[in-house]
């Protein structure tokens, strides 16, 4: 919803603040809302039976995070780490049922402030994600956009239960040893 103010520009008040990442050449972007905090890449430990896009567990302040590997989660290719590869927690609503995982990144770019009144609907097709994960696409320069994702929707909940049991089976492997 827009007002105007005389004398002044047109004033939003539907500004909404984004934390962008890169996947290979392509930038997305989450609503800092969601995001809790930004790790360097840590060693993450391998949890036996886990989906291909769960890299593992890390050990976040003595909880037990998973962490998954959203170049996999999105069908692209796996690669090596790099010093800019990073884990960003997040706090995911699954359900009506606050969930924090880490997903790890190639890098984080920067912090937006978008207005929603700009974000275009995602296209319907030509995309390699499904549409419900784009919230919409934000233009950055002249031919750059952003994906906008909708990150409580990329993870279902049957996901969520699979990597909460895999990560709760790893912290009692943790505990034993």
């Amino acid at each position: 919803m827009k007002e105007k103010h005389k004398g002044t520009d047109t004033v939003s008040k539907d500004i909404q603040t984004y934390l962008s990442f890169r996947l290979g050449d392509e930038e997305f972007a989450t609503n800092v809302q969601k995001v809790l905090n930004i790790l360097e890449l840590k060693p993450i430990t391998k949890v036996p039976h886990s989906p291909e896009y769960m890299c593992g567990v890390i050990n976040l302040r003595g909880n037990v995070l998973p962490v998954v590997d959203m170049r996999v989660k999105f069908g692209m290719e796996k690669i090596e780490a790099t010093p800019d590869t990073c884990i960003i927690v997040l706090n995911v609503d699954i359900s009506g049922e606050e969930v924090m995982l880490g997903i790890l990144v190639d890098s984080v770019s920067e912090v937006l402030e978008i207005d929603e009144m700009l974000v275009e609907p995602s296209p319907s097709i030509g995309t390699r994600y499904k549409a419900e994960f784009i919230k919409g696409m934000w233009r950055q320069g002249e031919d750059a956009f952003i994906m906008l994702l909708n990150i409580d929707l990329i993870f279902s909940s049957n996901e969520v239960v699979l990597l909460q049991t895999k990560t709760e089976e790893a912290g009692e492997v943790e505990e034993e040893e």
